[in-house]
């Protein structure tokens, strides 16, 4: 198997490629010329058959040049940001990047696509009932740009798989564990905690799921999954308070006792976005669309992948403790 892999260099996608290197496949890893290649340098040093091809998500072009000659792609690369200055950046990346990448399978004849999607995109409700793949859900339920890019193209991906390419969706939840290299809004959870910055939590929560184990699922995706279908790859369901606790078991710290109330993390993600986001032109640490998310628990169920893949539910200490290691081992905090 030759396998072309987008993302490798970030968090997830870096995992992926370091499963599918120990499984003996031959990869040609996805590149831009900016590039942070961290992540890439035990894969390198420790697997053959490893190469990669510069490229961007936004020129299909460069895309269609690097799949040339593979059998196999793991499109797990996107533009993971709950704030952007520039809306249209992250559409030209998610979702027409996305496209490009389809369409590229298309004209090589690729034996299988493993699109990498989001628990995102799925239908939550306020009653903190666990959304499954088959929840009802619409574009008009998407909160901000994130949600709405990786909604439209899980649709190109869904319609793609049932129209002759075969795409099979994978759903991660929110991954957690060591290589969060930017680090992603759930690893700043833990980065800020270290740091500290976590004197009140607010009453919401997620799905973790240990990022090695999500990146073995995309891989039986690619052995088991149905063309055309999605599966959620999730973990435990947690609120905010209980991920908060265990980071104060692994690490020592205090977690926050105070609950701060909707209204008040409302406000506060306005004025982040006002001074920090417009005014400084920083990137805030809460938004009003981060707070409109979190008013929903963002809780989910893997029965399908269970039933289908052979996932298995991992408790998230083990990941939350490679977390610190690898956080404080790079000095993040």
């Amino acid at each position: 198997m030759k396998a072309f892999v987008t993302g490798a260099t970030g968090f997830l996608g870096s995992h992926v490629a370091c499963v599918l290197a120990n499984e003996g496949a031959d990869l040609r890893l996805l590149v831009r010329s900016t590039s942070n290649l961290k992540n890439l340098e035990s894969l390198k040093a420790g697997a053959g058959g490893v190469e990669t091809a510069t490229g961007d998500l936004r020129d299909p072009a460069s895309l269609e040049k690097a799949m040339a000659g593979c059998d196999t792609v793991f499109h797990v690369a996107a533009d993971y940001r709950l704030w952007v200055r520039d809306p249209d950046e992250m559409y030209r990346s998610n979702v027409e990047g996305t496209r490009a990448i389809l369409e590229a399978a298309r004209k090589h004849g690729v034996r299988r696509v493993v699109h990498t999607s989001s628990v995102a995109t799925m239908g939550f409700t306020g009653n903190g009932h666990p959304a499954d793949e088959d929840s009802p859900v619409s574009l008009a339920d998407m909160i901000g740009h994130y949600k709405r890019s990786k909604f439209m193209a899980e649709q190109l991906a869904l319609r793609a798989g049932h129209s002759g390419l075969h795409v099979v969706t994978v759903n991660p939840t929110t991954p957690i564990g060591e290589q969060d290299i930017k680090p992603t809004p759930t690893g700043r959870i833990v980065v800020d905690f270290l740091k500290r910055k976590f004197p009140a939590y607010v009453e919401t929560g997620l799905n973790l799921v240990d990022v090695r184990e999500c990146a073995r699922g995309h891989v039986a995706a690619l052995e088991k999954g149905r063309t055309g279908e999605r599966y959620i790859l999730g973990g435990e369901n947690l609120t905010l308070k209980q991920i908060l606790d265990k980071l104060a078991a692994i690490t020592g710290l205090p977690s926050p006792k105070v609950k701060l109330p909707y209204v008040f993390a409302y406000a506060a993600g306005a004025v982040d976005e006002i001074v920090i986001g417009r005014l400084l032109r920083g990137e805030p640490r809460a938004t009003v669309d981060t707070v409109r998310m979190g008013a929903k628990k963002m809780w989910a169920c893997s029965d399908k992948a269970e039933r289908e893949l052979g996932w298995k539910l991992v408790p998230a200490d083990g990941a939350l403790r490679r977390a610190v290691e690898w956080f404080r081992a790079n000095r993040y905090a």
